[in-house]
């Protein structure tokens, strides 16, 4: 398989920062194959004016918008963060709320659907929080305070019928195939 590919796939999806061991691991690439694509990479980037840079920080790469499109930016994540929560935005927040914390990989089982833009959205709202478990390399999603304050309940444990869909038999198999 085509390695830039790979590693623009995986810096477009990724919430957050990507180390070289990250990207090696998951690419089966050395080291050296990835740095120097990820150099050709920002140096395409930076050539054709593109929305969008690749940064470095020590060993960890990201994928951000370009900086000239600050305000653009800036302007769209206003809408987005005060207006309605979508359908599937809902949906993820339920799903988290009764289940979490979890994985994405848990929560994309369950919806079916990639949920990179809605977890993000809803960590730009401040409605789910994400924590890396270094033990076993993931991160997981729980909400927040601020989501439980908003709901005007004392604990996640107050949700209308917490305990039976917390641990539903049928949605651990789902998460589990």
């Amino acid at each position: 398989m085509n390695l830039i590919s790979q590693l623009e796939s995986l810096l477009f999806v990724s919430s957050k920062p990507l180390t070289i061991v990250e990207m090696s691991d998951l690419t089966d690439a050395n080291f050296e194959e990835i740095e120097k694509v990820l150099t050709k990479l920002g140096e395409e980037y930076k050539e054709q004016n593109r929305g969008f840079i690749l940064i470095k920080n020590n060993k960890e790469y990201q994928l951000t918008t370009a900086p000239e499109n600050a305000q653009l930016i800036s302007r769209f994540l206003k809408d987005e963060t005060s207006g309605e929560l979508s359908q599937p935005s809902l949906e993820a927040l339920t799903i988290i709320a009764y289940r979490g914390p979890m994985t994405k990989l848990e929560l994309e089982r369950i919806r079916g659907v990639n949920c990179s833009l809605i977890l993000r959205n809803l960590l730009i709202r401040g409605l789910i929080e994400e924590k890396t478990d270094k033990e076993k390399n993931d991160s997981f999603y729980s909400v927040t305070l601020e989501f439980i304050k908003f709901l005007g309940i004392s604990s996640i444990n107050d949700l209308p019928d917490y305990e039976n869909l917390h641990r539903d038999q049928t949605l651990d198999e789902v998460i589990s195939e």
